[in-house]
C-alpha cells in the first residue's frame, strides 16, 4: 500500500493520478474540510482517509499496512501572520510523518521540499543541492519552514529511514490556484504593467510527480534533488504568457519599493522576485535519466486549456 499526504493539493493530486495509472492502490490523506479534486473523483483505487499531519493518532492509523510514503502535505502562505501556523504544519507535521515511518518500518519516503530550502549559491553560478543554507540571510517564513522540515527528514535518515527529498522550483500547471503559480498567469491576463527583475526555475507539475515516482522506485537514498526544468527571467516568462493569452505583455520594471505597496506581493516576499536564482538540474537527470518538458510548451498548454481551476476561479470572483 502507498500512502500520500496532501493528496488533494496541486502536486499531491497529480501524483495520485499518476500512481493509479500505474495500477497502484493508494491510501490518500485529506483533511475533513478538504474537497476531492475533479481529476481524482470516482477513482476506485483510491482509499480516502480523513487525517491531519498534526494529529499523530489519526496519522498513525493511516500508516497501517503501508510500505511507501509520499509526503506532499504542507502549508504555503505569503502572509507574515501565518508564520506560527505554517511552521507548526510544515515542521511538526513532517516530524510526525518521519517518526511514524521509523515506527512502522516504512520501506521508503519521498519528501517534498522546495528550492526555497536551498542556499543562494555563488555569484553568477547555478544553485545546486550542495549549496548550504545561510543562517544569517533574510529568508521568508515559508523557506524557514521547508528548511526545518528537511532537517526532520535528515534526522530520521540518520536514525535509519530510507528517504529522498525533492526540491521543486516554481511548479506550473492548469490546476494551480491563484495563491500559487496560477497567480502569475492571472496577473498577466489582467493587464499587469510591471514585471519583477529577477529570475527563477520553473517546472511542470506532471514532471515533478513523475520524477518522485521514479526516485521512489530507485535505489537512491539519503539524497535531495532539484526538480526544475528551465530557468526564466520573470520578464520573459510574462511575455510568453501574454503572447499565448493574446494580451499586451508587462513592459515596465517593477521597483522593489512599489511591489508590496501595489498589493502584488507581501513585504516579506518582495526580495525573492528581484533576485536572479538559477538552478542546475543535472543531478536528477543523471539519477533517473529524466527529460523535462519545455516550459514554452507547458505555458502554451496552460493558456490554451484554461489555467485556472474551479477553486481558483472562486477565489478571484
Amino acid at each position: 500500500m502507498i500512502l500520500v499526504t496532501g493528496a488533494t493539493g496541486f502536486l499531491g493530486s497529480e501524483l495520485v493520478r499518476q500512481l493509479i495509472s500505474h495500477h497502484e492502490p493508494i491510501r490518500a490523506i485529506k483533511r475533513s474540510t478538504s474537497l476531492v479534486p475533479d481529476i481524482l473523483k470516482n477513482q476506485k483505487k483510491i482509499y480516502w482517509m480523513d487525517a491531519d499531519v498534526l494529529d499523530y493518532f489519526s496519522l498513525e492509523e493511516a500508516f497501517e499496512h503501508v510500505e511507501q510514503v509520499y509526503h506532499c502535505a504542507a502549508m504555503i502562505s505569503k502572509e507574515p501572520s501565518d508564520k506560527k501556523k505554517m511552521l507548526q504544519t510544515n515542521v511538526q507535521g513532517t516530524a510526525n510523518v518521519v517518526n511514524l515511518c521509523l515506527q512502522k518500518n516504512i520501506k521508503k519516503l519521498v519528501h517534498v521540499s522546495s528550492i526555497a530550502a536551498l542556499g543562494d549559491g555563488k555569484l553568477n553560478q547555478f544553485i545546486t543541492e550542495k549549496d548550504s543554507w545561510d543562517l544569517t540571510g533574510k529568508r521568508t517564513n515559508y523557506a524557514i519552514s521547508k528548511y526545518e522540515s528537511e532537517m526532520e527528514v535528515f534526522r530520521a535518515i540518520a536514525e535509519g529511514l530510507n528517504a529522498v527529498i525533492v526540491n521543486p522550483s516554481i511548479i506550473l500547471g492548469k490546476n494551480a490556484e491563484t495563491c500559487g503559480s496560477g497567480g502569475l498567469f492571472k496577473m498577466v491576463q489582467k493587464g499587469q504593467w510591471y514585471y519583477p527583475q529577477g529570475a527563477c526555475g520553473f517546472v511542470a507539475v506532471e514532471d515533478v510527480a513523475q520524477s518522485m515516482i521514479a526516485l521512489m522506485n530507485s535505489d537512491f537514498s539519503a539524497e535531495r534533488y532539484i526538480v526544475s526544468a528551465e530557468n526564466w527571467f520573470y520578464r520573459d516568462l510574462f511575455a510568453e504568457i501574454a503572447h499565448r493569452l493574446c494580451v499586451n505583455p508587462p513592459r515596465k520594471k517593477l521597483r522593489s519599493w512599489m511591489a508590496w505597496a501595489s498589493l502584488l506581493l507581501t513585504k516579506e516576499m518582495t526580495p525573492s522576485m528581484f533576485k536572479k536564482r538559477v538552478y542546475l538540474n543535472s543531478k536528477i537527470q543523471s539519477a533517473i535519466s529524466f527529460e523535462f518538458r519545455p516550459i514554452k510548451q507547458v505555458i502554451a498548454e496552460i493558456c490554451d486549456q484554461g489555467f485556472l481551476s474551479d477553486s481558483a476561479i472562486k477565489l478571484i470572483s
